[in-house]
């Protein structure tokens, strides 16, 4: 809307104005005040809601945001809150009870410290069948679970142990005699176990080497940022083959998603100085998160590329006889492959979050709207805790969803048609956005296995985010790809629930093995080619 015209009215020509609104006098300049008035008005509250939503996420951004959960979103009352309580129905009945948590400490069981060392210890005075110290009859028999104790001692992160060689030197000949090294002791100053644990710190904790480097200064143990680095690169030697197996398993996934994130490298921050204004200067880190069946594949690239240029990429090491596979993005072309196939599936948390952004200018319209998706997200979670298979979560959404999803658009249709919400407003481009990608934001209505949101992806990029965040930038192109490399494989690890620190050391300890045959070091099998190294 282009800005109004200046209005000159000085003090005394507004209070006659306004006598003659009153007593309904008005002349045809009068009303082409009113008319000018109404017109600044409108295009002040345009403004102000824009900078209000501006300012909004500018917070977001600076501070983070609190939460999108619509309890926090909405404001509360009975009514919303006795209809938001009402559950959807379950697969094959009528309706489904929320599950209730279960109240507990909090605390961790013994079961979650699965890398924790195992101490087994025998009773010190009796064993199976003894008699019993308290009856004269009774005997003592052992018990299905044993009593657990969990007992956790700090340490550094990289521990050292200084090994003191005795000498001896013969008084007549001179000849010294100098003990033999431990056999666990291996040549290298740093072995597997400490370079994976640098890289674990590094790209999985996203700490820093210089925070390393004081950590271990004030544990007496000093280990420099430098040396970090060399080291952690020699390890990325040992274990690349394993990163460029994990790629072609991803290529051949049924379900990617995809998205980008702003980065720094040094280098090529260098050369955008010398670049032409039509040349590329953004600098991607790129999330693509690979499933299938279940197993879950996670692969970072940082560069110039963008996340559909980097998808394309990886695609073009897929089965030619696989069919193309489902992609999940948010709206933007830059996240599409421009020469591979895919069916594409937009996000439905992004258009969500265009409605919580203005909920505070459209309180009622967008509580219907969030709360409608709401819905929609517990039919989707009824089909995951009940294992549905994907043609019958397809079928279930179809039968409760599309009711859900049909009156939200028409919803949309009649706020537009009827001019009940301007098309240039907050909610109005909310909604357009959403009418406009309707085909992609519904998809899980029409194909199995489409999901609803891009969430998957953008909590793999949390990773990057941390890094990017507390170590600022890459100095270079090579230390973006070694960054890139573990953060596949560890966060792959947590993709699959596998301890990313026993991974990293066993593609280094059985380097050899790897670049034989790197598809049986993927990390939900390499526990069985070390078992057969072994045996």
């Amino acid at each position: 809307m282009k800005p109004p015209k200046p209005i000159e009215v000085d003090t005394e020509e507004l209070s006659d104005l306004k006598k003659r609104v009153a007593d309904n006098d008005l002349s045809e300049k009068d009303r082409d005040i009113l008319q000018r008035v109404i017109t600044a008005l409108i295009f002040l509250s345009r403004i102000l809601e824009a900078k209000n939503t501006s300012i909004k996420r500018l917070r977001k951004i600076l501070f983070g945001s609190k939460s999108e959960k619509a309890s926090k979103v909405l404001s509360s009352s009975k009514e919303n809150s006795d209809k938001s309580d009402q559950d959807p129905p379950a697969a094959g009945s009528g309706s489904v009870k929320k599950p209730k948590k279960r109240k507990g400490h909090g605390r961790n069981s013994a079961d979650a410290y699965t890398g924790a060392d195992r101490v087994k210890i025998a009773h010190q005075t009796l064993k199976h069948a003894d008699p019993c110290p308290k009856c004269p009859k009774g005997k003592v028999y052992l018990q299905q679970g044993p009593g657990i104790i969990i007992h956790v001692r700090g340490t550094a992160p990289l521990p050292a142990t200084i090994y003191e060689l005795e000498k001896l030197r013969c008084n007549l000949c001179g000849a010294i005699f100098t003990a033999k090294t431990p056999e666990n002791v291996g040549e290298e100053k740093y072995d597997e176990t400490a370079k994976a644990m640098m890289a674990l710190l590094k790209y999985g904790a996203g700490m820093p080497f210089y925070r390393i480097e004081k950590l271990q200064r004030n544990l007496a143990i000093p280990t420099p940022s430098s040396t970090q680095w060399d080291e952690v690169e020699k390890g990325a030697d040992k274990i690349y083959p394993a990163y460029k197996e994990l790629q072609r398993r991803a290529a051949q996934g049924d379900l990617v998603y995809n998205d980008d994130t702003p980065n720094k490298i040094l280098d090529l921050i260098k050369e955008n100085k010398t670049k032409t204004e039509k040349e590329r200067t953004g600098i991607f880190t790129t999330g693509i998160v690979s499933s299938s069946d279940d197993r879950k594949i996670a692969i970072f690239h940082t560069g110039r590329r963008h996340a559909g240029e980097n998808l394309q990429v990886l695609l073009e090491k897929r089965d030619e006889k696989k069919e193309p596979p489902i992609q999940m993005a948010d709206a933007l072309p830059h996240n599409v492959p421009k020469e591979f196939e895919t069916i594409l599936a937009n996000c439905l948390a992004h258009a969500r979050r265009k409605f919580v952004d203005v909920t505070w200018s459209f309180p009622d319209e967008c509580r219907y709207v969030i709360e409608a998706l709401g819905q929609v997200y517990k039919y989707d979670e009824i089909a995951r805790v009940e294992k549905m298979s994907d043609q019958r979560r397809l079928e279930y959404h179809q039968q409760y969803s599309k009711p859900v999803m049909d009156e939200l658009k028409e919803w949309f249709d009649t706020q537009l048609d009827r001019k009940l919400v301007e098309p240039n407003s907050g909610l109005g481009k909310a909604i357009n956005y959403m009418r406009s990608h309707w085909d992609k934001l519904t998809l899980f209505l029409s194909v199995p296995k489409a999901p609803l949101d891009n969430n998957l992806c953008e909590r793999a990029l949390k990773q990057v985010i941390l890094n990017r965040k507390n170590a600022l930038f890459f100095k270079s192109q090579f230390g973006a790809y070694i960054g890139d490399m573990y953060m596949s494989l560890i966060h792959t690890c947590n993709l699959m629930r596998v301890n990313s620190f026993d991974y990293l050391v066993a593609l280094q300890k059985y380097s050899s093995a790897v670049f034989k045959n790197p598809s049986q070091w993927m990390p939900w099998n390499f526990k069985e080619a070390i078992a057969s190294i072994e045996a």
